[in-house]
């Protein structure tokens, strides 16, 4: 089977998607058995396979590669091979419009004051998140991920911090008890 696809990043995320001596650039490749092919001058980056599907990742070299392009690191972004680890990105002109002053202040609302509100949802879900141009990405397991979106969309529609984080306190909870009842009706013979 032969897997191409044409995705375009930011300019200015091209140099981080090479890496130095062009080593993230490779070890995508190599890890995902994929070529990349990047053009430098328009941000457009061509991903090509051939073989089993089985045995290539094309999906997740595209995944990893709108990652880098959407602000993650490469390390971060390679995370995207881990479990069920699922790249999603939330546009924030759904909630703002096209004001670009409105992005900007629910960008701020997101990150919160020194990176706090970002690493708070980011501990408490944990998962990752950045805030890049007029998107809000988001990589994590995809159990974890529909609460992360939420939190976001919350802070996005004006909801107050503590509440969000409530929210995300609360399901950690549940989990937890979730897996201790799983564990107490397990049947053990000594």
């Amino acid at each position: 089977m032969i897997f191409e696809k044409s995705i375009r990043i930011p300019n200015d995320r091209i140099a981080v998607l090479i890496g130095k001596s062009g080593v993230v650039k490779s070890k995508i490749e190599i890890v995902c058995h994929v070529s990349l092919q990047i053009d430098g001058d328009t941000g457009e980056i061509f991903i090509t396979s051939q073989g089993d599907v089985e045995k290539i990742q094309p999906f997740k070299a595209v995944e990893i590669v709108t990652a880098i392009g959407r602000g993650f690191s490469p390390e971060t972004a390679m995370t995207l091979l881990d479990g069920e680890n699922t790249l999603h990105v939330i546009d924030l002109r759904e909630f703002a419009g096209k004001s670009s002053a409105n992005v900007e202040r629910i960008k701020g609302r997101i990150i919160g004051e020194s990176g706090r509100a970002r690493r708070n949802m980011e501990n408490l879900s944990g998962t990752n998140i950045s805030v890049y141009g007029k998107t809000v990405s988001i990589i994590g397991d995809s159990s974890k991920l529909r609460l992360v979106v939420d939190a976001i969309s919350s802070i996005s529609s004006g909801s107050m911090h503590g509440a969000v984080y409530d929210k995300l306190e609360a399901a950690n909870r549940r989990t937890k008890q979730e897996k201790m009842q799983l564990w107490e009706d397990q049947d053990v013979f000594y």
